[in-house]
């Protein structure tokens, strides 16, 4: 029993091989997947990628379902994705190339639906993804884009009057500070 759990049914080099092999894969499938898959996670998106999950599986561990090689396998993921995060952080140009840049969802007020469809967004998806960072009108946006990442960020175009109070106060409290400070009074 003991000699199944950690004997590797598999070489040593052709397991690193598999795992590297299906992590390159992976990397260029999601690339090509596009952003939305990253920043709005949908019921069939978890479902795709439980699915891919145990696609792969046995593509890294091959004919081996030994310990030391499930550890052998998630430690070549590890380390290949450790080895990628440390790449790109040292080359941005290759992470423009691997990542691509951010899109432009929304521009001066208006939705661009080429990158929308390109994105695979619809506007339901885009106005909850409003929603979820407090905004109540994608009226009230000037420029959403999703970045690399897949994260969405929006941008105002008019402030909201609870900010314009704010800088109201804001500076009224600057006023009487300079005209009370000791530095003012001389």
């Amino acid at each position: 029993m003991m000699t199944d759990m950690f004997s590797m049914g598999v070489p040593l080099l052709e397991k690193v091989a598999r795992a590297l092999v299906v992590y390159c894969f992976l990397l260029v499938a999601f690339r090509f997947a596009g952003k939305r898959l990253l920043a709005q996670l949908n019921p069939f998106d978890l479902v795709l990628i439980l699915i891919l999950s145990n696609a792969v599986q046995n593509a890294i561990i091959g004919n081996d379902n030994s310990v030391v090689g499930g550890i052998v396998g998630a430690a070549v993921l590890l380390l290949a994705n450790g080895a990628m995060v440390r790449l790109l952080y040292n080359y941005p140009r290759l992470e423009m190339l691997v990542e691509g840049g951010e899109t432009k969802l929304m521009d001066q007020g208006r939705v661009v639906d080429d990158a929308l469809r390109r994105e695979l967004m619809t506007m339901l998806e885009l106005t909850t993804a409003a929603h979820k960072q407090g905004v109540d009108s994608l009226a009230e946006v000037k420029t959403v884009a999703i970045e690399p990442g897949g994260a969405i960020w929006f941008e105002r175009g008019t402030p909201l009057p609870e900010e314009l109070r704010h800088r109201e106060l804001l500076e009224r409290l600057d006023r009487l500070e300079a005209r009370f400070s000791p530095d003012a009074r001389g």
